[in-house]
């Protein structure tokens, strides 16, 4: 049996990476196409409980480290108990987030490091890299004047300064250097419909070829 494309969707907060990402997946499997739907972080029952953590405003005091281990465990859980058994079942995964996630948010908006980052990754997924991203571009201050006006409820992250939002989106651009060849990028300050139809049309351009 084949396996199944393991697809992520990436950008900084307020992107619309799970509109689109969901809508791409809907349209898809209406289409008849072989393909799931997850998110980062959670997306299966112990990686939610991590999520839960990671996200709770309440949480204010937590170390840099301490939250890119949690992000790179429940990226494990994540990916043992849904990604790679539906990638083996020839199913294809469209995830809303993934590793680069960890190497923009932690790497450059914590400042860890993106070396540094990456490497706590690697112990946890062992190698399982996406085969392609969509990437969905936009600046710091568009994405966060979008959440402001847009959510009732801001996350732990939603709720950090723009000089954190702004070194994570420098983060996506080194990201998006080192694994140019994966990157698929939409410019997401447009209509979302239209953002939606790239998408759309770039996902099912790589599940036809």
């Amino acid at each position: 049996m084949k396996k199944g494309m393991f697809i992520t969707f990436e950008g900084p907060d307020g992107s619309g990476k799970t509109t689109v990402s969901t809508a791409v997946c809907e349209r898809l499997l209406k289409e008849g196409y072989q393909v799931r739907y997850t998110r980062e972080p959670g997306g299966s029952n112990i990686a939610e409980q991590i999520r839960n953590i990671i996200l709770d405003p309440k949480n204010t005091d937590m170390d840099a480290r301490t939250e890119a281990l949690l992000y790179a465990a429940s990226r494990r859980q994540h990916l043992i108990d849904k990604v790679l058994p539906a990638l083996n079942e020839g199913v294809t995964i469209i995830s809303d987030r993934f590793v680069d996630s960890s190497l923009a948010y932690q790497g450059c908006g914590r400042q860890i490091g993106i070396d540094e980052v990456y490497a706590i990754n690697q112990f946890a997924i062992e190698g399982h890299m996406p085969d392609k991203t969509i990437f969905l571009n936009i600046d710091a201050q568009t994405g966060l004047d979008r959440i402001n006006a847009n959510r009732t409820y801001l996350d732990r992250l939603d709720q950090e300064s723009v000089e954190f939002h702004n070194r994570v989106h420098e983060g996506y651009q080194k990201v998006i250097q080192k694994y140019a060849d994966r990157m698929i990028i939409i410019d997401a300050s447009r209509d979302v419909d239209a953002v939606i139809e790239d998408a759309y049309q770039a996902v099912k351009g790589l599940l036809d070829a």
